[in-house]
């Protein structure tokens, strides 16, 4: 057993109390010594925190105790230091943006498409009659996804509306939904179902549960995560890395976030260009007065923009 876990999870669940709750929420993280992201919002919780197996398994008793999130299911990943540097728990409009005029137009607790267990997902996905799709946004998909997978050009999640109609022209097929632990999926099939997609599937868990489940099976490169590690390995069954350097084209697994904090771009960069260019993007990065101090991981603290 490594020193630290990191908890990955969500859960729709209505939150009449949600601001409160949020301020109530980080005091409890705090004591107990955790570090993360949480968002809270009416809708329910999204966050991923990290700490000891003690504190994480004080946090996941503390979720539970709580009837609201019985239905919440906890993704465990053993690491060797804990993934975050600061607590942080937030209250929002939402726990993901759904990019949708009226949010209440789709509601996760009450119909989404049928959840697939990995095991399932797998044995459908080279199916004729099945299209699979990545809900995520681009540099995630940059950096792995399923072999034959339908993938969008969307920066966020709420771009992902504004898509339905590009894919219409599935309506006929069975869809089958992922991204990296599922809460993606419960609005996006969601939405596919009010658009008039009939048959509608989501992988339950996400990429990182079939991963664990099913050795991660033709899924192609590297998964991406909110977090300090930046990605994770997926597939132990028939491995292959996908992603190319920015700036070289070699292939590489190496995701980084741009060391200008007013670019601060998600990208795929070897550790060659890496050092050349002290982890920026490109040279203009590289001179920019605010450039952060490279140290070959490509991962910062967020630091406040001073233009927007």
């Amino acid at each position: 057993m490594k020193a630290y876990q990191t908890l990955l999870y969500y859960c729709y669940s209505h939150i009449q109390d949600a601001e409160q709750y949020a301020t109530d929420h980080l005091k409890f993280c705090k004591s107990i010594g955790l570090t993360g992201r949480i968002i809270i919002a009416d809708e329910g919780l999204n966050g991923t925190v990290s700490g000891t197996p003690e504190a994480c398994k004080a946090y996941m008793d503390y979720v539970y105790a709580d009837g609201r999130f019985n239905a919440t299911e906890f993704k465990i990943d053993e690491v060797d230091e804990p993934s975050f540097v600061k607590m942080h728990c937030r209250y929002k409009s939402e726990i993901v943006y759904s990019g949708l005029k009226d949010p209440n137009y789709i509601d996760p607790t009450k119909e989404t498409g049928k959840h697939l267990e990995p095991k399932e997902f797998a044995e459908m996905i080279d199916r004729e009659d099945v299209v699979v799709l990545d809900v995520r946004s681009n540099y995630e998909h940059s950096m792995g996804k399923f072999k034959n997978a339908v993938t969008l050009d969307i920066e966020n999640f709420r771009d992902f509306p504004a898509m339905i109609n590009e894919l219409a022209q599935y309506k006929d097929k069975k869809v089958l939904t992922y991204c990296t632990g599922g809460i993606k999926c419960e609005k996006a099939s969601a939405l596919l179902l009010k658009e008039g997609f009939k048959d509608v599937y989501q992988l339950h868990g996400g990429i990182i549960k079939y991963g664990k489940e099913a050795g991660g099976k033709d899924f192609e490169g590297k998964c991406y995560v909110f977090d300090s590690r930046i990605a994770v390995d997926v597939n132990s069954v028939n491995p292959k890395i996908i992603s190319t350097c920015r700036n070289c084209g070699k292939t590489t697994a190496k995701m980084i976030n741009c060391a200008n904090p007013e670019c601060n771009e998600h990208f795929t960069q070897c550790d060659e260009c890496g050092w050349e260019l002290d982890g920026c993007c490109s040279e203009e990065c590289k001179s920019h007065p605010r450039k952060r101090p490279y140290d070959g991981t490509g991962y910062y603290v967020k630091v406040p923009m001073l233009h927007r």
